[in-house]
Parts: C-alpha cells; structure tokens; sequence
C-alpha cells in the first residue's frame, strides 16, 4: 500500500513566492496541487515497486513525489530553468529521482531511458499534447513505454478515447498504438493557476505492437492524414484530394477495399483502415 498520506501538502503559489518566480503562460504552467488529483494519477498509472518512472515537466515537483513513493526510480525532464531550483528543494528527501533538464520533444527516449518497459505519467502543458503523445507513440520500439498516463484536457482525452463513427486522426494515431481509457475527470480548481477548461486523466496501454503492421505505418499515415483533410466531405473527394489522384481513381480505389465511397472519413475503423492500406499500399506509396 503506497503511503500517499504521509506526503505533505504543496502550495505552489508559496512556493513560487519563496523562489520569486510566477507561473509561465507561453509555457503553459498550470502547477497540480489537488492531494487527491495528484493520488488518483498515481493510482491510474498503476506503479509497482520494480517500475521505473519518466515524469514529463514535473514543475514545483507536486505529482513527482507520487510517483516516488510507488516506483523504483523517477526521471523527471524538465523544459524550464527556472524551475529547477525549487523542483529539486521540493524533491530533496526523494532519493530516487532523477532531475534531467531538457526539451523531451527534442530528446530520444533512449537518451534519457535505458531500457524499455517504462511509465510515462505527467501532467503536460495542453499545448504540447498532440505533439508529446505522437513523440512518445512513435518513438524506437527498443525504448517503448509500456502505460503512459497524461493529464490532458478533458475535450482532448475525450476525442482521443472516440469510437468508430466519431474518430478523429488524434484518436487514430494513439489508438493504432494502444487503447486509450478516460481514467477520471480533475476540475480546474485543482491547479494553480486555474485553466479555463477541467483537465482528464488519459490512460493508455501501449500494445506489443501496433494494430498496423510497422512497415505499413507510413501508408496508413499518409492514408488518414489524406482521408481526413477534408472531413466535411466524402471518403472519394477526400482522398482525391489528400492523394492528389482524380475522384474516379479514388472511388474504384475505395470500392476495392470494401469501403463504401460516400462514407466518411470518421465513420472508418482501424480494420478497415487497415484494410485500406493493403489494397492501396501501392498506390499510396508510388
């Protein structure tokens, strides 16, 4: 039973205060302080003893103790130098965490990590999301995470976990990696300063391998990102005009892989993406 109770309460704004330092918008610091909030990440991410831990902008250090006490090491990479001074005050009685400052969308996993198998839970900047979830996806499978837990905002981490009819090339790129779960659900009272939007705790479990075979990652790609640049419109015209081929070539092409022309792009599943990437493969990659 991890001793979450014995972690004392962090008051960001005091401790902004006492190393003169304020909040960074362009950064989009936004510091975690709720005990419950920072319990129930924890919780999601599901650390054993034996696990190691890569914390992604851990701040002031709030969620990193959670993580501490579960885990048997801690990376924490943080982005901006100013937090560090007091990101490692904070961390001082944690003996196993790593502090790394760095830019993790600049940095390979295996810089930082030396095996793969690992956690990833972090409480990102909202604007980063899609950026540091597709660097973490598609990163050397000889590093690969095994869960990454994210808090996000709530609209993102709920297109993110769509079903078929509702899918969107966010939910596609993560779902084509692991299955995503909306954990739970943390007001923005629960952050200091407070967005203007509540934040979810994102889950996902990253499968052995992708739904889409790896050398046909490429296809599928250039498939979806096609299929949806012009979501409003038909699968023929979108891919018409994502492929640059006429609407005649693309109707047929479709019509190959048993998928109804008129249907849109949202509507698709995995599969029959998949399936896509079989028939137009060729096409696609020529």
């Amino acid at each position: 039973m991890n001793n979450f109770s014995a972690i004392p309460a962090l008051d960001a704004a005091a401790v902004l205060k006492r190393f003169h330092l304020r909040a960074d918008k362009s950064l989009g610091q936004n510091f975690l302080q709720d005990a419950t909030a920072l319990e129930n990440i924890a919780l999601a991410a599901e650390i054993g003893p034996d696990d190691i831990v890569l914390e992604i902008g851990p701040g002031l250090g709030s969620l990193t103790r959670y993580l501490a006490v579960c885990a048997r090491q801690v990376t924490a990479v943080e982005l901006d130098e100013g937090m560090l001074a007091p990101l490692r005050a904070v961390l001082k009685p944690y003996t196993n965490v790593r502090v790394v400052h760095g830019d993790i969308l600049k940095t390979a996993m295996a810089e930082i990590m030396d095996q793969p198998d690992y956690l990833v839970v972090a409480n990102i900047p909202y604007y980063i999301t899609s950026a540091v979830i597709r660097h973490l996806l598609e990163s050397d499978p000889a590093r690969r995470a095994r869960r990454i837990v994210l808090t996000i905002q709530k609209e993102v981490a709920e297109r993110i976990c769509a079903k078929a009819g509702d899918l969107s090339l966010l939910a596609l790129s993560v779902q084509v990696y692991g299955k995503p779960v909306l954990a739970d659900i943390i007001p923005a009272a629960a952050f200091h300063p407070a967005p203007k939007v509540d934040s979810a705790i994102l889950r996902i479990d990253i499968y052995n391998e992708p739904l889409i075979p790896r050398a046909a990652l490429p296809t599928f790609f250039k498939l979806t990102k096609a299929g949806f640049s012009q979501k409003r419109k038909t699968m023929r015209n979108s891919l018409s005009a994502g492929l640059h081929i006429p609407t005649a070539e693309s109707e047929a092409l479709l019509t190959s892989a048993g998928i109804d022309y008129m249907r849109r792009a949202e509507t698709l599943s995995i599969a029959e993406w998949q399936g896509m990437c079989e028939v137009l493969g060729k096409k696609v990659e020529g």
